[in-house]
């Protein structure tokens, strides 16, 4: 019993060994974490990727280029350079979990609406980029714009920022001539001018439950005039 017990400390002695040796090579400036990258019990058995929610991990792994011959040791930074160069990814960071661990946490450029483009409908950022997100793979409600507008886009993406449930109501979105827009909402046409905040389009909301209150029939609401919804029914 004696024998086992010293032979258990021993063991336990050998593994703080090796954890302060280890400890001491990871703080060392540059050569530390090149000798350690040599030793096959820091080479990566697992990528976890976190963030993502149009992306598919598959893409981001392929990004990586690794394989487990690759030590976490690896150039952080340009792993991070690779997966940032998916058009869909805005950011991303990548942290060890040792012993073989690589978690990769992206930020997407996510899509604000759907543009006509050759072969159907293609899902576009805020800033009019094209992503690569299948429609018909993944299931996304988007509005519908006849190119990509930027100064359409970027209303948009304020208004599902400032009020996610009236994005949700919209449709499409488009120019009318001169200074004015159309949206079509689930329930009404929309006017507005192409300067609108997402702020004032949102006063429509107190506006629309008023009238479905009293179960007006809308056909249009206008918000060109400040201050002002003027709805017109039927």
């Amino acid at each position: 019993m004696t024998r086992f017990l010293a032979m258990l400390q021993a063991i336990r002695w050998r593994a703080v060994g090796i954890a302060a040796a280890i400890v001491v090579l990871i703080a060392t400036p540059w050569w530390g974490p090149h000798v350690l990258s040599q030793l096959e019990f820091f080479r990566v058995r697992h990528v976890e990727v976190s963030g993502q929610r149009y992306l598919l991990p598959e893409d981001v792994l392929k990004r990586l280029r690794i394989d487990t011959t690759t030590s976490v040791w690896t150039d952080l930074g340009e792993l991070e350079h690779r997966v940032e160069m998916h058009p869909q990814v805005k950011s991303a960071t990548v942290d060890r979990n040792l012993p073989g661990t690589l978690v990769i946490h992206v930020t997407e450029n996510l899509p604000i609406a759907f543009v006509a483009a050759a072969g159907g409908l293609r899902a576009v950022d805020a800033d009019g980029r094209f992503l690569p997100i299948d429609p018909s793979r993944i299931a996304i409600d988007l509005p519908v714009l006849a190119k990509a507008d930027t100064v359409l886009l970027h209303l948009l993406a304020n208004v599902r920022s400032v009020s996610p449930a009236l994005f949700g109501e919209i449709s499409d979105i488009r120019r009318t001539g001169g200074t004015d827009i159309a949206l079509t909402l689930s329930t009404a046409q929309v006017r507005a001018l192409a300067s609108i905040s997402a702020q004032r389009l949102a006063d429509i909301i107190p506006v629309e439950a008023d009238l479905a209150r009293r179960k007006a029939r809308v056909t249009e609401l206008d918000l060109r005039f400040r201050d002002q919804v003027i709805a017109r029914t039927q």
